[in-house]
């Protein structure tokens, strides 16, 4: 028994015209897309906005949504901008950050707390060589209080 396409389409809701429509592939596509590539690696901070019309200066007939469905499609992302650093500035509360000039001329500590499995707290004090970037010691306890005071 044959049915018909129409009749087809609607028993299972799908419009007719989305099984007559052909895919065309562009020719240029896949030079496009080397080229979108090419822009945002040499733009790292430009979107694909700024891409397309970076795209029509040089005289490619594209729009921005095609260019998105690209830009999508090969993973591409603008990166987050990094934050400024802050100036240390010379007051009563400061502290005056050293440059390591040799090995064990600057220490540094930190207190890094975590918890385990079953919720109860972790606590471990890290002593880093500023110079070599090695861990001197790791001292760990869930308390630690010749420290803390």
């Amino acid at each position: 028994m044959k049915v018909s396409e129409r009749r087809a389409c609607k028993v299972i809701g799908q419009p007719v015209s989305t099984q007559r429509h052909v895919f065309k592939v562009k020719d240029d596509e896949a030079a496009l897309r080397a080229r979108i590539i090419e822009l945002a690696t040499k733009y790292g901070r430009y979107g694909y906005r700024c891409i397309t019309a970076l795209l029509r200066n040089e005289g490619w007939q594209v729009n921005h949504k095609f260019v998105e469905r690209i830009w999508r499609r090969e993973g591409l992302k603008v990166p987050q901008k990094q934050p400024k650093r802050k100036r240390l500035w010379l007051d009563e509360n400061s502290c005056v950050r050293l440059r390591p000039h040799h090995r064990n001329h600057v220490w540094s500590y930190d207190i890094v707390m975590t918890r385990t499995h079953d919720g109860r707290a972790v606590k471990m004090l890290t002593i880093i060589n500023e110079h070599t970037r090695g861990c001197l010691a790791i001292k760990v306890g869930r308390n630690l209080p010749q420290v803390m005071s």
